[in-house]
């Protein structure tokens, strides 16, 4: 057990309660990206009070908080804040009802729900902020504790770097971070390399010409054209990208029209892909606009289509020298519920930091299912059918996920924050 960890122990007992409440709270009261200000400002505030200094609206809501101990390497800490644009049905108590106008610009109203876990992220760092604050005798050093808006969209973390600089914010030497996923509550899992697939996501609009559905020899038909180009995108992941190298392109909205005797003008695809190399993210966004530019020409498209990107996330590639020390600090910590993870589809705008700064990054996951039900599903070979991450029943059993995070996040700091000076590790002076 680490130094940070074993303060930890004794103030659990008396964390657990309010930082549950602190929890169910936020759980309740979500907020949608670049929207989250009274999730800011109770992270923000508690930091406050914790005696950090405090740098709030960093990148529209985002909030910085340094606790500066003594001569040592400075250590960010990162959570990000934003819920979905859904709504929850995971029948707790203390379920979101929240909603909002959906920030995509057609004023729709939405659910809003934390269906991802950034509620607990925010709880897990308020608490790490509290023991570490507490503890300040165990620890040398700068620590940086960052709440993030708009990780879903990919904005917070490129929004909060615009504005760095100019707050005169310090940069940190290594950035570490967290999430909470389908897992066996008690478990991390970390990996060296590539963790996280890049993800890009663009709306294409297709230009036809419209007319009465009896006469469709005068209109240059968008579904049509729309129809054809999403059976030729799937053939770029089949018959484009090596087998050995892993992808994924979905189109997840094709919309068209407003009545069966009606060809519309124009159709639009809302599409997405993952890849986990940068030769094959460049080859798959440069078959895209190939694809749907041919299949317009061959239709007779009075104008080339048009895109727009809608996000964009780098891949998270944890430095290999700093993954090992929190690897090391997991297995002094957890023992063999410290597991090493396999890369994951999901994307992450987390890595923005370290790579803006040329730092080392890593980020791990925590368990959040209940033990039994995933051995029971681990068993019955049905894992896939647990609610994960952006499911409306998504929902982490809270204990040991709270605790667990506490100390995964103070173990992985404790490895910069309570290493002895470079050049005394091997006993020199």
């Amino acid at each position: 057990m680490n130094p940070l960890t074993a303060a930890l122990e004794p103030l659990f007992a008396q964390l657990q309660p309010r930082l549950v409440e602190i929890y169910q709270d936020l759980h309740q009261h979500p907020e949608l990206s670049m929207q989250e200000q009274r999730t800011a400002g109770i992270a923000a505030d508690h930091l406050q009070r914790l005696g950090y200094v405090v740098t709030r609206g960093v990148g529209g809501t985002g909030v910085v908080g340094l606790l500066r101990n003594g001569d040592g390497p400075t250590v960010m800490l990162r959570a990000d804040m934003d819920a979905l644009p859904m709504a929850e049905q995971t029948g707790l108590p203390y379920a979101s009802t929240a909603t909002a106008t959906d920030g995509d610009g057609d004023g729709r109203t939405v659910g809003v729900a934390h269906s991802c876990g950034h509620d607990l992220h925010v709880t897990w760092l308020m608490g790490a902020a509290q023991v570490l604050a507490a503890a300040r005798d165990a620890w040398r050093g700068t620590l940086m504790v960052v709440f993030q808006p708009g990780e879903e969209t990919a904005q917070g973390a490129n929004a909060m770097i615009a504005d760095w600089e100019r707050l005169g914010l310090p940069r940190a030497e290594v950035v570490l971070g967290q999430h909470v996923m389908v897992g066996a509550a008690g478990t991390v899992s970390y990996r060296p390399g590539v963790i996280l697939s890049a993800a890009d996501s663009l709306k294409v609009t297709l230009f036809g010409r419209g007319s009465h559905g009896s006469q469709p020899q005068t209109a240059v038909d968008p579904v049509v054209m729309a129809a054809a180009t999403v059976m030729r995108l799937q053939t770029i992941v089949s018959r484009e990208v090596a087998p050995l190298d892993s992808a994924v392109l979905t189109i997840g909205a094709l919309q068209a029209g407003t009545k069966e005797n009606i060809i519309p003008d124009d159709a639009t695809l809302k599409l997405n892909m993952r890849t986990y190399d940068e030769a094959v993210r460049t080859h798959m966004l440069q078959a895209i606009r190939r694809i749907c530019c041919a299949e317009c020409d061959a239709s007779g498209a009075p104008r080339p289509p048009e895109f727009t990107t809608l996000s964009s996330y780098p891949m998270t590639d944890n430095d290999h020298d700093a993954t090992a020390r929190v690897a090391a600090a997991f297995h002094a910590q957890f023992g063999d519920n410290a597991l090493q993870s396999k890369p994951m589809s999901a994307s992450e705008d987390f890595s923005v930091f370290g790579r803006t700064w040329g730092v080392p990054y890593v980020f791990w996951f925590v368990g959040g299912t209940d033990p039994r039900a995933y051995a029971k599903a681990r068993a019955e070979g049905t894992l896939n059918t647990l609610p994960s991450n952006h499911s409306p029943r998504f929902a982490p059993v809270l204990e040991p996920t709270l605790k667990t995070g506490l100390q995964a996040m103070l173990s992985a700091a404790a490895a910069w924050l309570c290493a002895p000076p470079e050049g005394t590790r091997d006993g020199n002076a």
